[in-house]
Parts: structure tokens; C-alpha cells; sequence
């Protein structure tokens, strides 16, 4: 054996092999309220065990792992803080809370995950959450865990549009709405803004319960259908693609952008949120590791390149494209209509 090879360590292999306990553990710490009651509250695991009615045996597995993966600290007396971002994103009722997306994980990604070797050895997607009809009950149920990762962008493009230097309506059309994040973020940011929320009935219903929560009940209109055929209306100022393409594939997503293109008023810009990774593939791992979940839940969806997209909105006539970096797994695509 050589030097390199006496120098190469398995630790990077080992810790790989329990990276599948973070989610869940996260799961279960929001399902019974761990957070929750350690948020400005430290507490032994005794403590924490007896307010949530859970062994304590398990309040020590459970805490102990979460300091370890460092969601959690834990002081020389016993007792667990919240770390600043667990604060701030895992616990229930504060503005960004995450916990419904671990939920989603676990309860919808991971077990298609497990038949991976299956879908790579035949190509068939486990299930098929593409857009369409008989998804929507699916979308309905998850776009809700998704509002927190995309409020943060949202409000992001909303800084850099400006809407408010505009004295007329500003209409803006959110393709494939699902929890209405994207549009609700525009309207809070100008009160002259209203949104076209176009997706599947079963997810509007989502949507309009999210719109309505936020007193915007008023600022939307809701287009029933798929965004393949359903009517976009002309003359908006904005349109809004979030998340969508890499659940279409190429084909479709070439399409779908050039129905906004005609959907636009001169000068109207089109907002693409995706998970992008680097021209030659090669990072960064969130994008990379979502193609293969659109492998294992879709029949053509993918992840794009900046430049591939740039392709489809050059041949749809957009012109300036560009990027806006923000919160979130990669930058913001932003387009103009001449």
C-alpha cells in the first residue's frame, strides 16, 4: 500500500450512512413538539419529557442525536436550547417555519427513494407527480410544507421588481400557484398589484385557504386547469414560474414559457425559481440530488442549466436574462419581454 492510499480516511463514507437519520429525526422532533417547547424554554430531557407526554428515554435519544447533528445544544446542567436557525425555521408558528416540508420527506419522498436501484435499472418513475389531474390530490396536500422555502425569494424578486414605482394595477399572473406564495409576496409588496393564480382546482383550494389567511382574498382571481392549455389572459406585468419546470420535463417547460411569453405586456418580466445546477453538472448537490427525485417521481421531469433555460427563453423572444441571487438553492431567472 502507498502513501495516498494509507492516507485515505472512510470517515466522509461512514458519516454518508446515517445521512438519512437527519430529516427524520427533525421530523419527529417537530411531529411532538420538541422545538416547540424549548423555543426561549431550556429544558432537561425529564423536563421536556413530561411537558410533551413522551418517555424519557426517548426525550434522550431524540435530543442527544439533534445536539449532535446540531439542531439543539445542550448546557452542563442537562438542558437543551434551541440553536439560532432551529429557533427561527423549525418552531410552530413562526413565519418561516419549515416543519411541514420534513413531513413531506419523510411521508412522500423517502419511500420512493428506497426503490431507487428499481427506477435507475428501468427508467419508470415510482409515481408520477408530473402536473395533471390526478396529482392534484397529491400537490394539494404537500404545497402547503413548500410555502416557507419560497416566501424568502419571493420576497426577494419582490425588492427587485419595485412594483410600487408603477401608479396603475399590476397584474401578475402565478403559474402552477400551488400554496400562492409567489403571488402572495408581490401583493404584499404593492397594493396595486393583483395576481391570476392559475393550477388544478384540487390545489386551488389550497391556495385560496393560504390567500385568504393572508387578507388578500380580494388581490386574486383562480384559473381552473391545466397550465398546459389553461387561459393565462394578456397584459400582465409579471409572471411567476415557481418551481414547476423540472416536474415537466424539457418539452413541456419549453412550452409552458412560451404561453407566458404571449401572456405578458411589453416589458413584463418572467420569475423562474428552479433548482440549478452548474453547466457541466457537476454541483451543486441539492439540484443534482432533486434530479434524481424527479427520476423516481416523474416521467420526463429533470433539473436545468442556466444556460439550457437560457436557450428556452431566448427562443421564446424574452431578451436580458438573468440572475438574481436569493434565499434559496439557487438564483432566481429573470427574463424581459422587448
Amino acid at each position: 500500500m502507498n502513501q495516498t492510499q494509507a492516507q485515505v480516511s472512510p470517515e466522509r463514507i461512514a458519516r454518508t450512512a446515517w445521512a438519512y437519520a437527519a430529516p427524520i429525526l427533525v421530523d419527529a422532533a417537530v411531529e411532538l413538539g420538541l422545538f416547540d417547547t424549548l423555543d426561549n424554554n431550556p429544558q432537561t430531557a425529564a423536563e421536556a419529557a413530561g411537558n410533551l407526554n413522551i418517555s424519557v428515554r426517548g426525550a434522550v435519544a431524540l435530543a442527544d442525536a439533534l445536539t449532535g447533528a446540531e439542531f439543539l445544544q445542550k448546557d452542563a446542567d442537562g438542558r437543551y436550547h434551541l440553536v439560532a436557525d432551529t429557533a427561527q425555521f423549525l418552531v410552530r408558528g413562526k413565519q418561516a417555519y419549515y416543519g411541514p416540508f420534513f413531513h413531506h420527506i419523510r411521508q412522500d419522498l423517502i419511500p420512493g427513494w428506497l426503490k431507487l436501484a428499481d427506477v435507475v435499472r428501468t427508467g419508470h418513475a415510482t409515481q408520477h407527480v408530473e402536473s395533471s389531474e390526478e396529482s392534484a390530490a397529491f400537490f394539494e396536500d404537500f404545497v402547503p410544507a413548500l410555502f416557507a422555502l419560497s416566501y424568502a425569494p419571493a420576497r426577494v424578486l419582490a425588492a427587485d421588481l419595485d412594483l410600487n414605482r408603477r401608479n396603475t394595477e399590476v397584474r401578475v399572473l402565478d403559474v402552477a400557484a400551488g400554496s400562492g406564495v409567489w403571488g402572495i409576496a408581490l401583493a404584499e409588496s404593492c397594493p396595486r398589484v393583483t395576481v391570476t393564480a392559475v393550477d388544478w382546482e384540487g390545489v386551488l383550494r389550497t391556495t385560496r385557504k393560504t390567500v385568504d389567511q393572508r387578507g388578500l382574498g380580494n388581490r386574486f382571481r383562480y384559473v381552473a386547469g391545466d397550465i398546459a392549455t389553461a387561459d393565462f389572459g394578456h397584459g400582465h406585468a409579471v409572471a411567476t414560474l415557481g418551481h414547476i419546470l423540472h416536474s415537466e420535463g424539457r418539452e413541456r417547460s419549453r412550452k409552458l414559457i412560451r404561453r407566458v411569453f404571449e401572456a405578458l405586456e411589453p416589458g413584463g418580466v418572467i420569475a423562474i425559481s428552479e433548482f440549478v445546477p452548474n453547466a457541466e453538472r457537476t454541483g451543486p448537490a441539492i439540484p443534482l440530488l432533486f434530479a434524481v427525485n424527479m427520476l423516481i417521481n416523474t416521467t420526463a421531469g429533470d433539473v436545468y442549466t442556466f444556460e439550457e433555460m437560457r436557450g428556452w427563453l431566448t427562443e421564446a423572444g424574452f431578451r436580458n436574462v438573468r440572475q438574481l441571487e436569493a434565499p434559496a438553492p439557487s438564483p432566481l431567472i429573470l427574463a424581459n419581454k422587448p
